[in-house]
């Protein structure tokens, strides 16, 4: 299995192999570096947990290579793209996600049985390229689908929830029965909105956001996060646009919460500004028309006075990117030919430049 790496991760991981081989040889890729190696997914990052070593003896070893603890009270360093810890097992002790007592193990299926999903808990050796999967991690990812391992320290990370919608709208993933029960009872109260973000942002780019949406709803996380109840006659509408609709890449972070809060009657303006998005989202979201019915090419023109087509994040819809092109408004704002200077030069000052210019524009359109 170790084959499949890339060239560059096969190196990263002959590195580690090189360093360790002295101190242990219980040494295992974990995570979603090996989840996403079975799924053929593009991998970023390696996740590493070493066996069979003292943290002093670690420390030494981790500040030696020059390894950054990013994380030294849970023995967490950092080595270039690679991160490399001790196994451990986590206690709650309070409310908070850094609430938590951790304790050094030597054992790989009590270390593997804090990570969150069945999926995410498969460890990969990296001298004998065994695998191992106590929690039928591999069974879960061939039937696509997304299983707590231990409902009672799953219960104790609440962000877990907003992990597995990100996860099902990202690998097309089901959530079992039982997991999504479970979810459906954690208070979600006590996640900050840096962490809420940092799941929400994995959700937005996803291909498959009709699956994220479907389990937000049936979460409640609508009314638990942005303090809206959604009308059930709106699910399967929402459910169906997302589904075939047709994304430009440079604005797919902005599609989920434009689509899906028009449609239920809300401003996706407001539910950025509630979760606390970067500015360039409410940049985005500002002044930006929905159109639920079919949009004419008139109106295409209209609305192409204020942005090209290209940046509206209502050209998801069929055929209006099309459209737009053979209108020649889609990299470009319409005019009609009329131009701002020559309002000026008819004697036209301050604010109602902009309203003469409109209206000569829009008497073009009319033409």
């Amino acid at each position: 299995m170790l084959d499949r790496f890339s060239v560059d991760l096969q190196k990263d991981i002959n590195k580690i192999v090189n360093l360790l081989s002295s101190y242990t040889k219980r040494v295992y890729l974990v995570g979603g570096c090996v989840r996403d190696l079975l799924l053929h997914n593009k991998i970023k990052d390696l996740d590493i947990e070493v066996y069979d070593i003292n943290p002093d003896e670690f420390d030494k070893l981790m500040k030696k290579c020059g390894a950054l603890g990013v994380g030294k009270s849970f023995f967490v360093y950092k080595l270039g793209d690679i991160d490399l810890a001790l196994p451990r097992v986590e206690k709650k002790v309070g409310v908070g996600h850094k609430a938590f007592e951790v304790e050094i193990t030597d054992d790989e299926k009590v270390a593997s049985k804090r990570r969150d999903f069945t999926m995410n808990a498969l460890m990969l050796n990296i001298f004998s390229g065994e695998l191992l999967d106590f929690w039928n991690g591999q069974k879960s990812i061939e039937k696509k689908q997304i299983s707590l391992i231990d409902e009672k320290a799953f219960t104790e990370d609440s962000l877990r929830v907003l992990r597995a919608v990100q996860f099902s709208a990202r690998f097309g993933f089901e959530i079992e029965d039982k997991t999504l029960k479970v979810m459906q009872d954690i208070d979600l109260s006590d996640l900050t909105k840096p962490r809420i973000l940092w799941e929400f942002e994995k959700l937005f780019k996803a291909e498959y956001l009709e699956l994220g949406f479907v389990y937000m709803y049936r979460l409640n996380l609508f009314e638990k996060l942005f303090t809206c109840k959604l009308n059930y006659q709106d699910v399967d509408k929402v459910t169906k646009e997302l589904k075939e609709a047709s994304f430009v890449e440079e604005l797919r972070p902005y599609y989920f919460l434009y689509i899906v809060a028009n449609i239920c009657g809300f401003n996706p303006y407001k539910w950025a500004k509630k979760i606390e998005t970067p500015n360039h989202y409410l940049r985005v979201f500002k002044n930006q028309p929905f159109f639920k019915n079919e949009i004419s090419d008139k109106e295409l023109f209209v609305l192409a006075i204020d942005m090209p087509i290209c940046e509206w994040l209502g050209n998801y819809k069929k055929g209006i990117i099309k459209r737009a092109k053979d209108l020649g408004i889609y990299d470009d704002v319409f005019s009609g030919g009329v131009s701002i200077a020559k309002v000026i030069e008819d004697g036209f000052v301050k604010e109602d430049i902009k309203i003469e210019y409109r209206k000569r524009v829009m008497e073009k359109i009319g033409e």
